[in-house]
C-alpha cells in the first residue's frame, strides 16, 4: 500500500475527471432526449413522455440492481479492473445511442448504460482505500466536485451541441470522452491491490459481522437514499414552478435551465473543502450542518414571490449538497474494512439510484395532489427526518 500512496493525488485527480465525464453522460441527455425520441418514429405527445419515462428510468433501475455485484467483484477482483470495465463499456454503448434507427434500439442501449454502471463508486472506492486516512474526506470531496460538476456542465453542453450540430453528436462525443478516461485510468492509475479468492469472500451477513460499526453504514444507505429523494423530488416540477412564478411571460426555458443549474455552483465548489473540514473537526458535524441548512433553506422556497428569490434559496441548496453526499461517503469509507469496502459503496450506489428513481415520482405525486409549492414543503420535511435519522445512528460513533 506504501507504493500507492505516493500515487494517490495523481489516481484521485484522474479519477475525478472520469467522474465528471461519467456525470455529463447521465445527465447531458436530459435536455434533448424526449425531443430525439421524436425523430425515431411517429409518435404522439403521449407516447413520447412514455418512452422518454422509460428511457430516463432504465438506467437507473438497472444500475441500482447491478450495483452491490459490481462492488463484490471490485472487493476480489481489483477496484481498477472495474473502473475499466465501467468506462470502456459506458463509451461504448453511449457513442452507439449515436446510431440508433428507432426507440426500442434507444431503450436497449440505456438499459445497457445502466449494466456498466459503477465507475463512480468504483472511483470512490478505489481512493478511499488508497488515500491517507487524514485525508479522505478532502479526496472524496474531490471525487464528488467532478461528479457534481459533470451533471452541472452536461444538461447544458448536450443542448449547446444539439443545438448545432444535432441530437446524435452529443452521444458521440461523449462516447469519446468515456473512451478517453478509460486510457487515462489503463496507463496513470495505480492500484496495489491483492485478489481475495472466492472461496474467501464474505458472504452479505458476513460482510456486516465484519464492520465495527453496521448501524452507521447502514444509516448512510438509507441516508443516501433520502437524500436523492430530496433532490429529485423536484425536477418535475421546477419548470412549470418557474413559469407560474414569472406569470408565463419570459424566457421559461431559460430561467429554468439557470435555477435547475444554480446548485451544482457552490456544491462543486466546495465538495472538497467541506470534506477537509471534516477532516479536521469531524465528518458527522459537517453532515449534520448540511442536513439543517438543507431543512432551513427548502421551506422558504415553497413560499417565494418571485424567481429572483428562488434562485438565491437554490444557491444554498447547493452549499447544502457540498455538506452531504460526499460526508456520506466518508462516513461509509471510515467505517468499512477494506476488503469489503467496495462492495459497500455498490450497496450505497444502489441506494443512491433508487433514490433518483423515487425522488421524482414523489414529487410528481405531491404537486398533482397539492401545489408545487407542497413538494418543497415535503422536501424539507425529508430533510429534518434525515437530520433525526443521522443524529440517532451515529449517536455511539
Amino acid at each position: 500500500m506504501a507504493n500507492v500512496n505516493q500515487y494517490w493525488q495523481r489516481n484521485m485527480y484522474i479519477l475525478t475527471f472520469g467522474n465528471f465525464i461519467a456525470g455529463i453522460g447521465f445527465s447531458m441527455v436530459t435536455p434533448f432526449l424526449s425531443l430525439y425520441i421524436n425523430t425515431l418514429g411517429h409518435f404522439t405527445n403521449a407516447q413520447v413522455a412514455m418512452w422518454a419515462g422509460i428511457a430516463y428510468a432504465s438506467t437507473f433501475v438497472v444500475s441500482a440492481l447491478i450495483s452491490p455485484l459490481w462492488g463484490k467483484l471490485a472487493d476480489s477482483k481489483g477496484r481498477k479492473r472495474i473502473i475499466l470495465r465501467a468506462s470502456l463499456g459506458m463509451g461504448l454503448v453511449i457513442g452507439s445511442m449515436s446510431l440508433v434507427t428507432n426507440v426500442y434500439q434507444l431503450i436497449l442501449l440505456r438499459t445497457l448504460q445502466g449494466f456498466f454502471a459503477g465507475y463512480i463508486s468504483n472511483s470512490n472506492t478505489l481512493i478511499a482505500t488508497t488515500a491517507p486516512t487524514q485525508h479522505v474526506g478532502k479526496a472524496l470531496g474531490t471525487l464528488t466536485t467532478g461528479t457534481v460538476s459533470g451533471s452541472l456542465l452536461g444538461p447544458l453542453l448536450g443542448g449547446v451541441i444539439a443545438q448545432l450540430w444535432g441530437y446524435r453528436i452529443p452521444f458521440l462525443i461523449t462516447g469519446c470522452l468515456l473512451l478517453s478516461a478509460f486510457f487515462l485510468c489503463l496507463f496513470f492509475v495505480k492500484e496495489d491491490f491483492t485478489p481475495i479468492p472466492q472461496s474467501k469472500q464474505p458472504s452479505f451477513r458476513e460482510v456486516f459481522s465484519i464492520i465495527s460499526q453496521p448501524q452507521v453504514v447502514i444509516g448512510m444507505f438509507v441516508t443516501t437514499l433520502i437524500i436523492q429523494v430530496a433532490n429529485n423530488s423536484i425536477n418535475p416540477i421546477i419548470s412549470l414552478y418557474v413559469k407560474q412564478l414569472m406569470h408565463d411571460s419570459g424566457q421559461v426555458a431559460l430561467i429554468s435551465g439557470i435555477v435547475t443549474a444554480i446548485p451544482g455552483i457552490p456544491s462543486a465548489v466546495l465538495s472538497s473543502r467541506f470534506g477537509a473540514l471534516g477532516d479536521r473537526i469531524g465528518t458527522k458535524k459537517v453532515l449534520l450542518g448540511g442536513l439543517i441548512l438543507a431543512t432551513v433553506i427548502y421551506l422558504p422556497q415553497a413560499f417565494v414571490a418571485n424567481v429572483w428569490q428562488l434562485m438565491i434559496l437554490r444557491f444554498f441548496v447547493g452549499i447544502s449538497d457540498a455538506a452531504l453526499l460526499p460526508q456520506v461517503q466518508t462516513l461509509l469509507a471510515k467505517n468499512s474494512p477494506h476488503q469489503v469496502s467496495g462492495r459497500i459503496f455498490g450497496y450505497n450506489q444502489s441506494f443512491q439510484y433508487m433514490g433518483n428513481c423515487i425522488g421524482p415520482l414523489l414529487g410528481s405525486v405531491v404537486s398533482s395532489s397539492w401545489s408545487y409549492g407542497a413538494v418543497f414543503l415535503t422536501t424539507a420535511i425529508l430533510e429534518f427526518i434525515n437530520l433525526v435519522w443521522v443524529h440517532t445512528v451515529t449517536k455511539k460513533s
